[in-house]
């Protein structure tokens, strides 16, 4: 097996757990270096640190699988992680809908799948797990004997892998829209042109958690996307939502998932840029009992952090300014490179320049089935608050 040999000096990063070894920490690789194959990853002295995936053209150059040397990485791997983190899973009370498998968290660096219902949707990141893809098909075939599994490796990061933008079955053909149920609602879910893999199971939780602010009030949602949170919100007794979207198509299905669950009474959406309307209504006087907030990611790279906090304090801002007094904020962020402090900072300064004093109610991460990892920041990418504005 080839051999990379770390630096003399390994970050801390890598000895505490972290799975990803860059270039620049490489002292020199012996043995052939073949994009995707496995290779033992040893101290400058030898010592074994772990077992994993190399692949020269990416800047993460390796990344960790095991750091266990007795362990081999072969098809028996794969069907024992799927079914270690399918108990993990089910014993956090995620059977029905839940990411399977998170990556890192999930000790399976750069790949992701998704659980709904009886269907599977799977993103491998990474040319050292892309080639492992029968694998994984053959295990999940082997543990759940599933309706069918999909592929949405139609992201812009496989290609820094060298690897190519797809979608397509990994299983016979079947009807990609389907209808999940989360938290006594139905959902539809577009499997192959959906956002991501189809639909945001990270929030499961924290749509549950808007149940008492939102009895008897009006509610603004906006970046709504398909609806899941307003119309849990219309669910819990609100009395009556709005939902906007830049996005007409989403509107369409958040439309339509308010009508299967018989709520397009109290819920509807409209096609508007969430931007310009919080501003505008802002400035009419606009006000509602609760407003809720959940962007998209404002930036992924470290060169538009600023960017991101600036979008983040102005959309906050804007929010605060449409609660009436005692009324609630929800807000989110999905940002990875927003950590968990300064997300709270961001929330404090849109405040103080709204002069507006707030009390917290809620604080989480993602859902459960999206498990935290200490010590790995990207584990931990979600930060959701609900907060009085008083």
């Amino acid at each position: 097996m080839t051999k990379l040999f770390l630096n003399k000096k390994i970050s801390r990063r890598i000895e505490s757990g972290h799975p990803w070894i860059f270039a620049n920490e490489v002292n020199k690789i012996e043995g052939e270096v073949n994009g995707g194959d496995i290779v033992e990853v040893l101290t400058h002295e030898g010592k074994f640190v772990g077992r994993g995936y190399i692949n020269p053209k990416s800047q993460i150059i390796a990344r960790l699988l095991t750091r266990d040397k007795k362990e081999v990485i072969n098809e028996d791997f794969f069907y024992n992680r799927l079914l270690q983190a399918w108990q993990y899973k089910k014993q956090m009370g995620y059977e029905e809908n839940c990411r399977l498998i998170f990556g890192e968290a999930d000790f399976i660096p750069a790949l992701i799948i998704d659980k709904f219902n009886d269907y599977f949707v799977l993103q491998t990141l990474a040319l050292g797990i892309d080639v492992w893809k029968p694998a994984i098909v053959k295990a999940l075939e082997k543990i759940f004997k599933p309706k069918g599994i999909y592929e949405r490796n139609d992201v812009p990061v496989r290609e820094l892998e060298g690897l190519p933008q797809h979608k397509g079955f990994l299983s016979a053909p079947f009807d990609t829209k389907i209808v999940i149920n989360e938290n006594g609602l139905k959902f539809h879910v577009d499997i192959e042109n959906g956002q991501k893999t189809g639909y945001f199971l990270d929030q499961q939780d924290n749509r549950r958690a808007i149940q008492h602010i939102v009895k008897d009030a009006d509610v603004l949602g906006a970046f709504t996307y398909t609806g899941t949170f307003e119309i849990h919100a219309a669910q819990y007794g609100a009395k009556s939502v709005l939902g906007l979207d830049i996005s007409a198509n989403a509107v369409d299905q958040a439309n339509e998932n308010a009508r299967l669950n018989g709520l397009e009474n109290i819920v509807h959406f409209e096609a508007m840029n969430a931007f310009d309307v919080l501003k505008q209504w802002g400035k009419d006087g606009r006000q509602y009992d609760v407003v809720m907030l959940d962007p998209p990611a404002f930036t992924k790279s470290r060169e538009n952090i600023q960017k991101a906090i600036t979008g983040y304090k102005e959309i906050n801002l804007r929010g605060m300014k449409l609660v009436k007094p005692g009324g609630f904020l929800v807000t989110s962020s999905c940002t990875n490179l927003v950590q968990p402090d300064l997300f709270l900072e961001i929330i404090g300064m849109a405040a103080k320049d709204a002069r507006r004093t707030l009390r917290q109610v809620t604080y989480n991460a993602q859902s459960a089935d999206h498990p935290i990892i200490w010590g790995l920041e990207n584990t931990h990418y979600l930060k959701f608050l609900i907060v009085q504005v008083l």
